[in-house]
């Protein structure tokens, strides 16, 4: 029986101007992302209401191969571990690489949604062109 391992953080932070929020989720060892604006700094009652009513229909990025470190199993080993997680500044350098190639990929995207748009108004307005040309010459 393959065993399943889904493990779901929260990362609050202000990043100058705004508090966000960076949900990171491993899943079979595949790290998704996905960063939320709050705006003005969360308490502990939105948060879990953001948590508990939208966590579902938040859009995390594209999985990518993601290696857990291997928790030990001294207790005493473990805290220390946790505590040290706890005290890390902002999210995990792994999910802002995965963020950044989401932005990546949705701007080229967008670039050749833009460019292909571009070129069918070039096409359209060439055909109008051509038929009214077709028009004039008609009542010869």
């Amino acid at each position: 029986m393959q065993e399943i391992r889904v493990s779901s953080t929260l990362t609050v932070y202000h990043d100058g101007q705004f508090w966000v929020g960076m949900f990171e989720r491993v899943e079979d060892g595949m790290l998704s992302v996905c960063r939320v604006v709050f705006g003005a700094e969360p308490s502990n009652e939105q948060l879990l209401q953001f948590v508990v009513y939208r966590f579902a229909r938040l859009q995390f990025t594209e999985p990518v191969h993601h290696e857990t470190p291997k928790m030990s199993g001294n207790p005493k080993r473990r805290q220390r571990e946790v505590s040290r997680e706890l005290k890390q500044r902002g999210p995990s350098t792994k999910a802002q690489l995965v963020l950044s190639e989401q932005r990546e990929t949705m701007a080229k995207a967008r670039k050749a949604e833009t460019r292909e748009r571009r070129d069918q108004m070039k096409q359209e307005r060439y055909e109008q062109r051509r038929e009214k040309r077709k028009q004039k010459h008609r009542g010869r």
